[in-house]
């Protein structure tokens, strides 16, 4: 048997007035995820601990088995996913070009996403491109408009705090060290000298002289978040023996993929997200050199931080059209064991980026239970037999459901697995 997940990215929520109390998911028609819940085993998911808001790259990686404190950070995954060259010291932020503006010396936000032509990108990145202090290199690597990857070098940590303040109105953060440790310091002062750097230079290029002539917001602040350092993990199919392929978009699911070991089918994403979900779950069922297949779509989650609930309802049951291939195609394979969920749930209202609800699990397949839910969404689904279903523990029933689960106590190998390994020592006659 083989297992196809799929990933419906920030699909929880919250109730909504606007929908008499329900969720945008409730609210939507979705008779597609609705037959799937009722033809499987159902449960509510979170991928550490209720209430914690997490964001998807943490999420994705606890989701996989992985444990949170061997999580690079979300820095060194982009790098990877863009393919920018890391050493093993290195140390990656997210990082962007941004409008700040200067207040009793302080830089308070002003403006995070402002629209910006690809040109005024490329100048503005090129005057703040390097920058070398004390030992420690600092380049900043453009990747999509005013977004790029901060790559630290030399005697440097990744244990820092942030200096983007996410919400407009509020100043920039001085970086500090999360440990009292010379090297954390260090690296803090660095970048904090860099940040005011960047904010003069910026500050006196041609390109914002001509914007502040125009009555346009200058673009003279760097902002700063999720650093990190590559670390070295199990790979994917050493620790639950499944070879495994994602088809995602985005870089940092492509980083993800190449720090575990896991296949990558990229993929783009266009004004149609049913119509892409479907393509993707098309391959995942044509693609059978794969033990498990990952499936993940990023419309939901973009429609939640519109902060327009009614908009996520529409998209969701755009969304739920793309899975009339499932139940035609994928779900009638015994030897498919067909999983739905999602990485976090995203508000459509209010001021967190994400928020700390579970989300709904459902699981079809021929050795699923089958319990008497018939609607996929957060309420009715937490009165499924799978009940609370946490972290890496998601993994544990694939394996179980794939009926490829190890007996726990029996050992057919020197490591611990929690998968019959198939490629056990024999014993010889000598």
């Amino acid at each position: 048997m083989r297992s196809i997940l799929v990933v419906l990215d920030g699909l929880g929520d919250r109730g909504y007035d606007v929908f008499e109390g329900e969720t945008p998911l409730q609210a939507a028609h979705t008779p597609h995820l609705d037959r799937i819940a009722a033809l499987g085993v159902n449960g509510l998911y979170h991928s550490t601990t209720q209430g914690m808001a997490m964001p998807s790259e943490t999420a994705h990686f606890c989701l996989f088995g992985y444990d949170i404190g061997d999580f690079p950070g979300r820095g060194p995954l982009e790098a990877i996913g863009e393919n920018i060259s890391m050493g093993d010291g290195d140390v990656a932020l997210l990082a962007r070009i941004y409008s700040v503006e200067e207040k009793g010396r302080l830089l308070v936000l002003r403006q995070e996403n402002p629209e910006v032509d690809a040109e005024t990108c490329r100048l503005l990145h090129k005057e703040v491109g390097r920058y070398e202090e004390n030992g420690i290199e600092v380049e900043f690597v453009p990747t999509k408009g005013i977004q790029g990857i901060l790559i630290l070098r030399g005697e440097v940590s990744p244990r820092i705090t942030d200096s983007n303040p996410i919400y407009e109105g509020r100043p920039l953060m001085e970086i500090l060290p999360l440990s009292d440790t010379e090297k954390g310091k260090r690296t803090a002062d660095v970048l904090n000298n860099y940040l005011v750097w960047c904010y003069q230079r910026l500050s006196r290029h041609p390109v914002n002289l001509d914007r502040a002539r125009r009555g346009l917001p200058a673009l003279n602040g760097v902002g700063t978040q999720r650093a990190g350092g590559m670390k070295h993990v199990p790979p994917f199919r050493e620790r639950w023996g499944l070879k495994a392929m994602s088809i995602a978009s985005g870089a940092v699911y492509h980083g993800l993929c190449a720090l575990i070991g896991m296949d990558c089918f990229k993929v783009g994403d266009t004004d149609a997200p049913d119509k892409d979900l479907r393509e993707r779950l098309r391959i995942a069922k044509e693609t059978k050199d794969f033990d498990f297949v990952h499936v993940h779509t990023k419309a939901v989650d973009e429609a939640s931080h519109t902060k327009s609930a009614q908009y996520k309802k529409d998209v969701i049951e755009r969304i739920d059209l793309a899975l009339a291939y499932a139940l035609e195609e994928i779900i009638p394979d015994e030897e498919i064991l067909f999983v739905v969920t999602s990485d976090h749930s995203t508000p459509s209202s209010g001021a967190m980026i994400h928020s700390g609800e579970t989300v709904p699990l459902t699981m079809v397949g021929k050795y699923t239970r089958r319990d008497d839910v018939a609607a996929f969404n957060e309420i009715s689904c937490a009165k499924g037999a799978l009940g609370l279903v946490r972290g890496r523990e998601l993994m544990h029933l694939i394996l179980n459901f794939l009926d490829r689960a190890q007996l726990v106590g029996l050992r057919d190998s020197p490591v611990d697995r929690p998968y019959i390994v198939a490629d056990a020592k024999p014993l010889r006659v000598r």
